[in-house]
């Protein structure tokens, strides 16, 4: 052991991994990007929390991380309940005593013709994809700010960018602003605020494209390594930053190309 206590690399020491210690609540953990977040999380060395409303699938997500080696609790949590939004802290704290990470990534999908959408799968949406985040964030940030060290992530999306979708694209332009303006608030406290843009990654709200899709993967590493070095926003992958340039200085050719071909029904998944 070093004067810190933490493990050397002498003969028969066990390694310390990066995220050893660290308390991690991952929301949407039982399949995408949420499990894949929750796996390499695992893997890390964190303990983690994964909450999702599908009670068997996060079960065996945590199940799957414990069996490899992590340490992880499933709590099946309704994010458009705020009675279980404040349980599913509480559990965490009376298993762990903090939570040192919230990773919001819980979310659902939309996409279709908005004069259509019902009243419910608007609340639904705003409920899950925008207030949500917001409260879970309320709730964790008090011990974060006394302990003076913390990282929130949330994970938002490119049509936080480039309005796709008037309901997905109106959550995640909300997104975008709660969590930056929350990081320059925080700025100082110890307290780190960060958001992960994602574009089309190889999830079941996605399963209908045609084209090759980078896994949720790829996206769960990203948030490992805000963990330990925040940043304002990264984009999952890189590529789609040339999108988003588009619509910022070419919104007519983005209008263009983005402009649908049908009036469809709008089309809900679980991401």
């Amino acid at each position: 052991m070093n004067e810190t206590g933490q493990a050397t690399s002498g003969t028969g020491a066990t390694p310390r991994r990066p995220l050893s210690g660290r308390v991690v609540i991952v929301t949407g953990a039982s399949s995408g990007i949420g499990a894949a977040t929750a796996r390499e999380l695992g893997r890390q060395g964190a303990t983690v929390v994964l909450a999702a409303r599908r009670e068997a699938d996060l079960e065996a997500q945590a199940q799957a991380i414990t069996q490899a080696g992590g340490q992880a609790i499933a709590i099946p949590t309704d994010l458009a309940d705020e009675a279980q939004i404040a349980r599913l802290v509480e559990r965490t704290l009376d298993a762990y005593g903090r939570i040192d990470v919230l990773v919001n990534n819980a979310g659902i999908g939309s996409v279709g013709w908005y004069a259509k959408t019902s009243e419910e799968n608007i609340h639904q949406l705003v409920d899950v994809n925008l207030l949500a985040p917001m409260l879970l964030t309320r709730a964790v940030l008090p011990g974060m700010l006394e302990r003076k060290r913390g990282a929130i992530i949330t994970v938002a999306s490119v049509a936080g960018h480039v309005a796709i979708d008037p309901l997905y694209s109106g959550t995640k332009y909300g997104l975008r602003g709660f969590s930056l303006s929350l990081r320059r608030q925080l700025r100082g406290t110890g307290v780190s605020v960060s958001l992960v843009s994602p574009g089309f990654i190889r999830t079941s709200f996605n399963r209908r494209n045609g084209f090759l899709m980078p896994g949720p993967e790829i996206v769960a590493r990203a948030i490992a390594r805000l963990i330990l070095h925040s940043r304002r926003e990264v984009i999952v992958p890189w590529y789609y930053r040339l999108g988003i340039w588009a619509e910022h200085l070419l919104p007519w050719a983005a209008d263009v190309v983005l402009r649908p071909r049908r009036r469809r029904t709008p089309r809900e998944v679980q991401s």
